[in-house]
């Protein structure tokens, strides 16, 4: 069984993602080409926003985003501790200062009623994590970010296509991140992410970030990087996009029955009102995770733990000096979290083998 199934994707697929490939295959315009202009306004006006600007990852995404708002040295940015590495390096590859918040009990993401605690006069910007699938409430934090006068960042890279009171992942904070790494609801054939925004200032910064610092052959007017997006990736995923709002009503509808099945046995997601989520993890918080996840494995049921240690628990970031009893949801969920199988083409009777394994795992190591 497949935790993502991309072989039935491209087998259903293949003929346009053939035929895109092949077309920069003709043209030999393999950094930056056409499709690169092309798909970054086809997903702008997905999102709804003025300006998309890819770029080579989504870890990238990040530190472009953070360099073009001024994030340097002794600079504060406030985040989650429950995600991804690549939320936490990219602050700390600028020298600033990653600070955390616990994490809503019910959402895993960043719980906003301690932002303003940890607000202080060296706070540059606030980067919630879009954990999972859905944001957090994100019209609410502007609130308290403009009040301070900081910017937003989204770090979107598993929410990308859902959506709050109507308005799409990416398109409310001053800039919104994603990633489209394979593994993602809308990847690519490898690593790849894009920028969104509605500031033309900030987009253009962005755009000369990209390219080493400048927009013009030798002449460089700020200190940028080597983030160009590859055309044949541009390619796959205008091959895919028209497709994607087709593959977010089933993921939709498998993570809802997921929830109706196992909302008797273990904690499952809990959308908030006015969410939708894209399922990008289908995540659920259970008690026995490590002999649950040890059953489903004998079963021949992927079961992944995203994430079993808080980023401020890694090796790296010891220096930063952080009492873990100060994060006592992260804790819990790092111990409790557990992925089931999650893909548009997930068969009801897959499901139904997942759910009731998980059932009679939790029933065995209780």
């Amino acid at each position: 069984m497949d935790f993502i199934d991309l072989k039935t994707q491209y087998s259903k697929y293949k003929n346009e993602i053939d035929e895109a490939i092949q077309s920069v295959l003709d043209s030999s315009q393999y950094v930056m080409g056409r499709e690169v202009r092309e798909v970054e306004a086809a997903l702008a006006e997905f999102v709804g926003v003025k300006h998309c600007i890819t770029a080579s990852s989504g870890t990238d995404t990040l530190l472009m985003s953070m360099m073009a708002l001024g994030v340097g040295e002794g600079d504060e940015v406030i985040t989650t501790p429950f995600t991804f590495i690549s939320t936490v390096e990219t602050i700390s590859h600028l020298r600033a200062k990653p600070v955390f918040v616990d994490i809503d009990p019910r959402t895993y993401n960043l719980n906003i009623d301690q932002i303003e605690s940890v607000i202080t006069p060296k706070t540059k910007l606030i980067m919630p994590v879009s954990l999972f699938g859905q944001m957090p409430d994100l019209e609410r934090l502007n609130e308290i970010a403009a009040k301070h006068e900081i910017p937003v960042v989204e770090d979107a890279a598993q929410s990308f296509g859902a959506t709050l009171h109507g308005r799409r992942s990416c398109s409310i904070t001053t800039i919104g991140s994603t990633s489209f790494f394979p593994a993602k609801p809308l990847g690519c054939y490898g690593d790849g992410g894009a920028l969104f925004t509605n500031n033309d200032d900030i987009a253009e910064t962005l755009r000369i970030i990209r390219v080493h610092g400048g927009l013009q052959r030798d002449h460089y007017i700020r200190l940028g990087m080597n983030a160009r997006f590859d055309t044949i990736q541009a390619a796959v995923i205008l091959a895919k996009l028209p497709h994607f709002a087709e593959e977010l009503e089933m993921r939709s509808r498998i993570g809802r029955r997921y929830t109706e099945m196992l909302d008797d046995c273990c904690q499952t997601p809990h959308i908030l009102e006015g969410n939708t989520s894209n399922y990008a993890i289908y995540a659920v918080s259970i008690p026995n995770r490590d002999q649950v996840a040890a059953y489903l494995k004998e079963k021949g049921i992927p079961a992944p733990v995203y994430y079993p240690v808080p980023a401020y628990s890694q090796p790296v970031f010891q220096n930063l000096g952080i009492n873990k009893a100060e994060f006592p949801v992260t804790e819990q969920v790092c111990d409790e979290i557990l992925s089931l199988p999650m893909h548009p083409w997930l068969s009801e009777s897959d499901q139904d083998f997942i759910v009731e394994s998980v059932k009679q795992a939790a029933a065995v190591t209780a």
